[in-house]
């Protein structure tokens, strides 16, 4: 195991502004790495309304070229519940935005409580065409372990909404992939870093879970950990102003090293033309396996790919990573990009999400070139041990050319969530 420095949490308080920029790469970075404050600004994009509301806000450009964008803001109090939603645009690259406009999230329905959970807008670069991602269930009781069975993935073109059902006539809203069937098992969007990608021949991927289901056709867990899912890739093709979708093959982690199955896939292709998908695994209930990221290719363009193995760095050392989302990110530089949280002692579950990282990605290998790790954030003086840095989205800025992260610095109290959405530039 990768050695990397620690702090105990008595010291930050005695720490002044300064004296955190000091020393913050010998005390938060793995070996070799650099200071955030060297490479990285940050400032609050949109504001908490009030203590027991977290905003989450990201901005997604809606062209394949210029400044139009749109920026979605989702307010929350109780974990993987979105209580409310607020778009912007903005016609200059983020400089300006229009006044919010509301969306509907939640309605009382006879059969529960439906719910809308955004994710990612994407632009497909080929077909030049915006299309925005969410989930949508009916929870009839309003609990969010209900959505288990319950979330189907929605994505819109020019406005028009559809759902993700693979193409064929066995095939339709209840029954929308191979395996899945509302009201007993569901397929999802884990978290917004979950971004599509777009092959050379045009071929769309989305990465999604999907909760199994046993024999009898009950939900399958045999992790034992809060939840349990397989990790699957959609192809989608264009047929007129819709997409046309078939499902590879499961990715299947081995219960035995992640209790909760592989979650939250981010896909990249590598020079040599594979395909990657990094994950979020998890050791909840069982702390004393190691927490890791986990990795699985295909040399088939997604179609087939190989039994999930941790991810390393490029000199085959192993890190811990704690459950939380993840991103990899393909930069006009030509370089490969990949942003979360990597932390000093083994997880347990998904805490602690901080420090947050970006770090090169070796694309012969695939695997996190160590040697390039900044640290964005971390717990600053005065932060509460609570703090969590894992709510985000990451995009190149088209004119400083810059990456824009979009994220929250969460503190989920027990008396009320709290958490600004803020925005950091990140040289690279």
């Amino acid at each position: 195991m990768a050695s990397c420095p620690s702090m105990k949490a008595e010291d930050y308080q005695k720490m002044t502004r300064r004296d955190f920029l000091a020393t913050s790469a010998a005390v938060f970075a793995s070996p070799r790495g650099r200071a955030p404050h060297e490479h990285v600004s940050r400032g609050i994009f949109l504001p908490s309304p009030g203590k027991g509301t977290a905003v989450d806000a990201y901005a997604f450009y809606t062209q394949a070229a210029g400044g139009a964008m749109v920026s979605i803001e989702t307010r929350s109090s109780r974990s993987d519940t979105t209580d409310a939603v607020y778009y912007r645009k903005s016609a200059d690259y983020g400089h300006t935005w229009s006044e919010p406009t509301g969306r509907k999230v939640r309605e009382k329905r006879p059969e529960g409580t439906w719910r809308l959970a955004p994710r990612a807008g994407y632009v497909d670069p080929k077909a030049g065409r915006y299309l925005e991602f969410w989930n949508e269930a009916v929870l009839p009781t309003d609990d969010p372990a209900e959505g288990l069975r319950q979330w189907s993935v929605f994505y819109s073109v020019e406005g028009v909404a559809h759902q993700v059902i693979q193409e064929g006539a066995e095939f339709n809203a209840r029954h929308p992939l191979p395996g899945v069937y509302t009201g007993r098992n569901c397929v999802m969007l884990g978290d917004v870093p979950s971004v599509p990608i777009t092959l050379k021949d045009g071929k769309i991927l989305l990465p999604v879970q999907i909760t199994p289901r046993d024999a009898e056709g009950r939900l399958y867990n045999p992790g034992g950990g809060y939840t349990y899912t397989d990790v699957a890739i959609l192809h989608g093709r264009w047929k007129g102003r819709s997409l046309q979708w078939r499902m590879a093959e499961l990715i299947k982690g081995d219960p035995a090293r992640s209790t909760r199955g592989m979650i939250e896939g981010t896909l990249a292709t590598l020079a040599d033309g594979r395909v990657i998908v990094v994950m979020r695994g998890s050791n909840h209930r069982k702390p004393q396996l190691p927490g890791y990221r986990w990795i699985s290719y295909s040399h088939d363009d997604g179609w087939h790919w190989t039994p999930p193995m941790p991810w390393t760095y490029t000199s085959g050392e192993s890190f811990y990573s704690p459950s939380s989302c993840s991103q990899l990110l393909r930069h006009s530089n030509g370089k490969l990009y990949w942003l979360g949280n990597i932390c000093c002692e083994n997880p347990n579950n998904d805490l602690p999400r901080r420090p947050f990282y970006l770090g090169e990605v070796d694309q012969n290998t695939g695997f996190l070139n160590r040697d390039s790790l900044i640290v964005v954030d971390d717990r600053e003086p005065g932060d509460d041990e609570i703090l969590m840095l894992s709510n985000f989205y990451a995009r190149e800025d088209r004119e400083t050319h810059q990456i824009a992260l979009h994220m929250t610095r969460m503190f989920a109290f027990k008396d009320g969530w709290v958490g600004d959405a803020y925005l950091y530039r990140i040289d690279v």
